[in-house]
Order: C-alpha cells, then sequence, then structure tokens
C-alpha cells in the first residue's frame, strides 16, 4: 500500500494545473490512480437516468478527481507564504 502526504478529511490546495488556487476538503483517496476528490474541486455534470429517486432523470454535479501531485496540505502552503514574505491570499 501507497502512502500519500494528504488523506482524508485534510484541508488541501490546488498547486498546479487548471484548477490552481482552489482549496477544498478530501473526501476521497483513489489509492489506484493516485488521485483524490477534493470538495467542490474539478466539478463534473453526470446525466442521471430515469430512475425512482429520480422520475424525470436529472443532471447532477460532482467532484472529479484531481492528481495528488498537484494537491498540498492548506497548513503548508500557508507556512510557505509567510516564509517567502507574501501577502496573504485574497478571500
Amino acid at each position: 500500500m501507497q502512502k500519500f502526504h494528504i488523506k482524508r478529511g485534510d484541508a488541501v490546495q490546488v498547486i498546479a494545473g487548471s484548477h490552481k488556487g482552489k482549496e477544498g476538503k478530501v473526501l476521497e483517496i483513489l489509492a489506484a490512480k493516485n488521485r483524490a476528490r477534493v470538495e467542490g474541486v474539478a466539478m463534473l455534470k453526470r446525466h442521471m437516468k430515469k430512475s425512482q429517486d429520480h422520475p424525470q432523470g436529472a443532471i447532477v454535479e460532482r467532484e472529479g478527481s484531481v492528481h495528488i501531485s498537484n494537491l498540498m496540505l492548506k497548513s503548508k502552503h500557508d507556512a510557505r507564504r509567510s516564509r517567502q514574505g507574501a501577502a496573504p491570499a485574497k478571500s
């Protein structure tokens, strides 16, 4: 089993890729693919078939996955920014 620098429930920031700068909580680690699902990052639209839960069908948004190497713990990211003398991130 591989060991990653993040785990489920950690607050992380995306440091590379098309979602750079976004932050959220890790929902799930996909160890086989070296990826993680992060709350509110890489949102995908899934078309749901008609069912008892969705009688009309539906388009549901859910999180996609981001490669582990593109994620950094939020606490480490903040420490790195303060060490570089950068201004605090705008919220």
